[in-house]
């Protein structure tokens, strides 16, 4: 068995590069740095009308109450109106700031995931046959949660929590030096405790984020196989390793539970101790005459504020664990480079040839091995004239659809190149590759939509009526105009409102629609049974005139079509001719082709 430390795709988190995770959030904050600046100076003043209240009451026992007692009311007066002003000013400025916090939170959201969308289908065929789609599930909505919660909630936590450290520890200086050198020193057990929780609960949430992309990766894999699963009796055995999965995701949330609760009982602790000892302290020293009572009480007013936001600050860590593994995760599937890059000066391909609608097909040198496996074309050259049908047959695992992929540029040669009219495909933008090679695969994926939109697909632009003729033109019109909606209908997920045979009809009327000058059909026929085989192989006929074609052949009666056969074994052509040519002799598409003639008969 393959060490799993020896391929990251085996863990659930990708390598992240040291500082990506912090260079991520800085990304995607930076569009909206004015509007929050503009959030942090609210809070800053919301800040300052809370923390005005202990003041206004020192200056209320030890001005005001000796004025009242003179029969002079304003000092008192004075004292409530200002406390009711900033009691509403607070107010409106914690609604201000909410207000406007939630809309760079929504939008750094939007961002984020729009980014892991664009980036996924971005990145090459090699890494999503690696990555399961369950994880990509969990990247896009489990850990963008994770980092909402903090954007949220959490930050807002944490600011105000620092801004009442910097506030209230200048006015217990500025009160008394005393007092406040004893606040400040009671910071360096909480900065200790806080710390310790960082450490631990990193690793925690590390856990948890692992263990619910496990549980959406089981789920998502359980129902797109529902059929399997039904057919060979899977549900017990999944249940059990859903329950496993889900045990482990209990216990992952049971150990971040119980290390908040760590914090949170270590830091009442050192709250509660440190606010006994300051009123200790403050309660002798006004017996001696040396502190003010009002200055103590508003020392004591102040360190509770101080510490009462502990429990807050201890959820903003939660949150802001959670996200950082989360986030670390987003990066590393950020920083996943595609591997069949953009080419770096594309080109174009050249005009086509009168009358040729296909382009030359040429592979030079070409050598290919897949990242888990030994090399599947030890050295591969072949050269298809324009407008050539090609049948390729062999065993599995000859390498025939390796040659597809290569061609349709879901992978890159290991080495050599391939050549569309002379033009290295590295060296073709992404749209003219895709507008000069179609691929037609063994499953016609459709999306959940109507028929005319997945027939649309092969060229976004095309009118009702250019839909229409192609599919009129495959022979596909008919059974399309019997639905119920006609080419309206909604063919549902994986377009499974409709047959096979007629969703590779609707695959094929999309490739006629984007006109490519070189058509790939992977197969395209292997699932099928005989009426829809012989509809699509008219298709075929319609689909492939004048068109330089590969067509990967599973059943030989699709080789009727070609021109020309390639029989391929352990990544060579060890047979090359015409299907007349090849049937008649004694080699190894000979024997194929009886052994299906035999098949056919039996």
């Amino acid at each position: 068995m393959r060490d799993a430390t020896t391929d990251p795709f085996d863990r659930d988190d990708l390598p992240v590069a040291p500082g990506a995770t912090g260079s991520l959030l800085r990304s995607l904050l930076r569009a909206h740095r004015a509007r929050a600046a503009l959030a942090a100076l609210v809070l800053l003043l919301q800040q300052a009308a809370v923390q005005a209240g202990p003041l206004l009451v020192a200056y209320a026992i030890d001005r005001g109450v000796p004025a009242f007692r003179r029969g002079d009311h304003g000092p008192v007066t004075a004292v409530a109106v200002g406390y009711l002003l900033c009691a509403a000013a607070a107010g409106l400025l914690q609604y201000a700031f909410v207000r406007g916090a939630a809309r760079i939170n929504q939008d750094v959201l939007l961002d984020l995931r729009g980014r892991i969308f664009r980036h996924a289908q971005a990145l090459s065929v090699d890494f999503h046959e690696r990555y399961t789609s369950g994880r990509l599930i969990s990247r896009s909505t489990t850990d963008v949660e994770s980092l909402r919660e903090l954007l949220s909630e959490g930050l807002q936590e944490l600011i105000g929590v620092v801004l009442a450290f910097v506030y209230i520890a200048a006015m217990l200086l500025w009160l008394d030096l005393g007092i406040g050198g004893v606040a400040v020193a009671s910071f360096v057990p909480l900065y200790l405790l806080v710390r310790l929780y960082q450490r631990r609960a990193a690793v925690v949430f590390a856990e948890r984020s692992t263990a619910i992309a496990g549980v959406i990766v089981k789920f998502a894999e359980t129902m797109n196989g529902i059929r399997p699963v039904r057919a060979f009796r899977r549900e017990r055995a999944n249940d059990a390793v859903f329950a496993d999965l889900n045990h482990r995701h209990e216990r992952s949330n049971g150990d971040a539970l119980l290390e908040m609760a760590r914090y949170v009982v270590g830091s009442r602790l050192v709250a509660n101790t440190a606010v006994a000892g300051m009123c200790l302290w403050g309660a002798y020293r006004v017996a001696g005459g040396t502190l003010a009572l009002g200055v103590l009480a508003a020392a004591v007013l102040y360190m509770r504020r101080l510490y009462d936001p502990i429990d807050r600050l201890g959820m903003f860590l939660n949150s802001y664990q959670s996200a950082a593994a989360s986030l670390a995760k987003i990066a590393g599937l950020l920083a996943q480079e595609p591997g069949v890059p953009e080419a770096v000066a594309p080109r174009e391909l050249p005009a086509a040839r009168p009358g040729i609608p296909g382009r030359e097909v040429v592979f030079e040198g070409v050598r290919f091995a897949y990242r888990t496996g030994g090399e599947v074309l030890p050295r591969f050259d072949l050269s298809i004239p324009a407008g050539q049908t090609v049948a390729v047959v062999g065993s599995t695992g000859a390498g025939k659809s390796t040659l597809a992929k290569l061609l349709a540029r879901f992978y890159d040669p290991t080495e050599g190149r391939v050549l569309l009219d002379g033009v290295d495909v590295r060296d073709l933008s992404t749209p003219e590759l895709r507008r000069g090679v179609v691929m037609v695969t063994q499953e016609a994926f459709l999306f959940s939509g109507t028929v005319a939109e997945n027939i649309a697909i092969g060229r976004p632009d095309a009118t009702r009526e250019e839909i229409e003729h192609a599919a009129k033109a495959i022979g596909a019109h008919d059974f399309i105009a019997g639905l119920p909606d006609g080419y309206d209908t909604d063919v549902r997920k994986r377009g499974g409102r409709i047959s096979a045979g007629q969703r590779q009809l609707v695959a094929f009327a999309r490739a006629l629609l984007a006109d490519p000058a070189v058509l790939i059909l992977d197969e395209a026929t292997s699932s099928l049974d005989v009426p829809g085989e012989r509809a699509v192989q008219r298709a075929m006929d319609t689909v492939l005139a004048g068109r330089t074609a590969v067509v990967i052949a599973h059943r030989l009666s699709t080789v009727e079509i070609a021109d020309r056969v390639l029989v391929m074994e352990d990544g060579r052509v060890i047979e090359d001719g015409a299907p007349s040519d090849l049937v008649t002799g004694e080699g190894r598409y000979a024997d194929l082709h009886r052994a299906w003639r035999d098949s056919m008969v039996g």
